[in-house]
């Protein structure tokens, strides 16, 4: 619509001279979207973006819908049409619009009724399950037909049902998920990172689009798939994309960047592909004749024009291998070889656009992932990237008050921050406390947990509103609880207080927790499957929770606890360290000048530990 409608002079001479045009960048003002998208499927039964919306003076929406042509044709009416014809029942049938607006905002404001408390019990989560095994894709891995979304949280939650209830089925759909979609090409074989989604069920065409939730969100899952697979694949992807993340989505401030387009040269995924040829000239026949068979690169191509999309679908190399009588090593290391190679030669090409807005919800994700690989992969240097960030946002991102802001580019921070901004910061200074056991980090939670009650919390109802007291009057202020591709400020706050509330030892955020968990189970039982990251904070809750804390200086012993906790897949624990070298803690104190360990699980505490074996069978239930 940008360059057939609003960038055409005869579109705009009728938009200027009947309307006032407002254009909304919906990763800046999420709460604008959110609204009027809602209106829009209430409108249309669908929604989508563009999103195109009409509304009075007083911002309340009478027409909406989503693409829509300059003339019509293919049976959508054309802006040229709409937009006159809507200029002249404005002033014929004004009256009728505007009841029209009213019972449309009426609707989108909802009745306040009282629902049945829902029990927060394992069946919910198993509806959940079973809701997700049917939509399984047992073929190509995945949920439903094309499009294909990641959608991460799916298989987060699924993990922890395997966990829980020892379901081996909800391991295997994660594994062979994953699996697919490292081999497809939606996955970037040459740089790295995974784009939005597939045009296709098998995970082969995708829309070239990256984004930094995604990449924040599925290396955080592939991470945690490794502790439970031990599978060194998803270990590798994981490193991978953050390699992405920091050659190409890291400002040099530390923050990171927002999204890569899909097109370049106004065509999309041209920076991409390659043909058969071009492989061939760059690597020589031999070993580029090895390469395009391995990554499924022909004459005809995959996509248009004759080009190719890199893929591993149904990769053998051992098997290929035998076939051109070589060893499996020797054709991995030409593959490796043969990446690098293509991969400078696309650096030569026109880049798609960078949008390089830096936004806290999306930032603190990846901040969660880095602190995430810090532990699992033993690698400290994430662990300082992540702090990098937090720095960034605490720096840039806070009004002089402290409250925090939504979007930095070019030295400006604006926009009040949304609940999604404070729920996602709140979990992800969780996992860089516990990555690092700086307690700055730990008192920085406290302080976003109780501005986030402040500021979003109903004290009537439960729940949490997307803006805050002190933002801007909308139409509606609506609560957004469902797990799209961005799961939901609600569920993830659902989960982070919990955390928070067992680390902290805070009864009052565990009363806030408990109270948001019975608030979103209303809404997310009549759908267990739409609420996936909201069941991981039902499983967090019925589980066996568990609170570790070592106490002593940091030496191997300290050490050998935390990789054991680090090493395996315990998503019901938290860490709390006390270094002995700073003083005595009146709770917990080491015995015998030894690293000891407190464990208490489900609030019941066992006698502290300082033998080793111990602290492993007991932490790891053997």
């Amino acid at each position: 619509m940008e360059r057939e409608c609003f960038e055409d002079q005869e579109v705009a001479d009728v938009l200027n001279n009947y309307y006032i045009c407002i254009k909304v960048d919906r990763e800046e003002r999420p709460d604008v979207d959110g609204i009027y998208m809602a209106a829009c499927q209430a409108m249309v039964g669908q929604g989508g973006w563009p999103l195109t919306v009409l509304m009075t003076p007083d911002k309340k929406p009478f027409f909406a819908g989503t693409y829509f042509p300059k003339h019509s044709k293919m049976g959508r009416m054309g802006l040229m049409e709409l937009l006159p014809r809507i200029h002249q029942g404005w002033h014929s049938n004004r009256d009728e619009i505007l009841k029209s607006s009213e019972d449309i905002v009426t609707m989108l404001q909802g009745s306040k009724e009282v629902r049945e408390e829902i029990s927060l019990s394992k069946d919910i989560l198993e509806q959940a399950y079973l809701q997700l095994a049917e939509r399984f894709d047992h073929k190509y891995g995945g949920f439903g037909k094309a499009p294909k979304f990641p959608t991460p949280h799916n298989m987060l939650f699924l993990l922890r049902y395997w966990r829980l209830f020892g379901e081996v089925k909800a391991l295997a759909m994660v594994d062979k998920t994953l699996t697919a979609m490292l081999q497809g090409g939606i996955y970037d074989h040459l740089g790295y990172g995974f784009a939005r989604y597939s045009t296709d069920q098998k995970w082969l065409a995708p829309h070239f689009e990256k984004m930094l939730y995604d990449n924040a969100l599925l290396c955080y899952t592939y991470l945690e798939a490794y502790q439970c697979t031990g599978n060194k694949e998803f270990a590798r992807v994981a490193e991978e994309i953050l390699t992405y993340v920091l050659r190409d989505m890291t400002a040099e401030e530390g923050g990171f960047y927002s999204a890569e387009d899909a097109d370049s040269e106004g065509q999309e995924g041209k920076f991409y592909v390659f043909t058969r040829q071009e492989v061939l000239d760059v690597l020589g026949e031999e070993e580029g004749g090895i390469f395009a068979e391995c990554y499924h690169i022909t004459q005809e191509g995959n996509f248009e024009q004759g080009k190719n999309i890199l893929n591993r679908i149904g990769d053998d190399v051992e098997e290929y291998a035998r076939k051109v009588n070589k060893s499996k090593e020797v054709v991995e290391e030409l593959l490796r070889r043969g990446r690098e190679k293509l991969y400078q030669v696309r650096e030569e090409r026109i880049h798609p656009y960078k949008d390089d807005k830096i936004l806290t919800a999306w930032n603190a994700l990846m901040i969660t992932a880095f602190a995430k690989a810090s532990r699992i992969l033993n690698n400290k240097k994430y662990a300082k990237v992540a702090e990098q960030a937090l720095g960034f946002i605490y720096e840039k991102l806070r009004r002089h008050d402290g409250r925090l802001l939504a979007r930095y580019r070019d030295g400006e921070a604006a926009y009040l921050a949304y609940l999604d901004d404070y729920a996602f910061l709140l979990l992800a200074l969780i996992e860089v406390y516990e990555a690092t056991f700086v307690s700055k980090y730990l008192e920085q939670a406290v302080k976003i947990a109780a501005d986030m009650k402040g500021l979003f919390w109903d004290a009537e109802e439960g729940g949490f509103y997307f803006y805050g007291i002190d933002g801007e009057e909308l139409i509606t202020r609506p609560k957004e609880l469902y797990d799209g591709a961005i799961p939901s400020g609600n569920s993830v706050a659902a989960l982070a207080l919990q955390k928070l509330a067992d680390l902290t030892g805070d009864s009052k955020l565990g009363v806030i927790a408990e109270l948001q968990l019975h608030f979103c189970a209303q809404e997310a039982f009549l759908y267990p499957a739409a609420y996936t990251f909201f069941m991981m904070a039902i499983d967090y809750y019925i589980a066996d929770r568990t609170k570790v804390v070592i106490v002593g200086v940091e030496d191997s012993s300290r050490q050998a606890m935390l990789e054991v906790i680090n090493k395996n897949f315990l998503p019901n624990v938290v860490t709390r360290v006390f270094d002995s070298k700073e003083g005595e803690n009146k709770d917990y104190k080491s015995i015998e000048d030894k690293t000891t360990a407190y464990i208490c699980r489900n609030f019941n505490c066992q006698a502290p530990i300082t033998d080793i074996q111990l602290f492993i069978n007991n932490i790891t239930n053997k």
